[in-house]
């Protein structure tokens, strides 16, 4: 039995990631032992606890064919997976290396503004 796993991206979700709880969306069917097991085998890491919400789908209005209709998104269920302690999955891993590299340019460009306003303070010395 093939087990989908889709990691919820939020802004929430990556907060909480760094204390160790990464959050996946999950087929209603399966149950906290499956889950921790397919999360073991696709990430080849420990899970200490797993956390299961049942979350019912928000009612919609959508404007149609010139009348308004009801309807509903889809239910789901996530599963908060806590990892052993210094153990992580790559999930945000292209979010942090977005981070990292603004940081470098941010740095860089301080850099060549207090090389210029150096400069320029010379400049008004003489």
């Amino acid at each position: 039995m093939s087990t989908v796993l889709r990691p919820r991206m939020s802004e929430k979700t990556y907060a909480i990631s760094e204390s160790g709880v990464f959050v996946f969306i999950v087929e209603s069917k399966l149950n906290k032992q499956e889950i921790a097991k397919a999360v073991e085998d696709s990430y080849k890491v420990d899970v200490i606890k797993v956390n299961v919400v049942n979350q019912k789908g928000k009612k919609k209005r959508a404007y149609r064919n010139r009348k308004y209709e009801n309807g509903t998104r889809s239910d789901m269920k996530k599963a908060y997976v806590t990892l052993k302690e210094g153990q992580s999955i790559p999930i945000f891993a292209a979010v942090q290396e977005a981070e990292e590299k603004a940081e470098k340019t941010n740095k860089k460009l301080e850099k060549v503004a207090d090389k210029k306003a150096k400069k320029d303070s010379k400049k008004g010395e003489k």
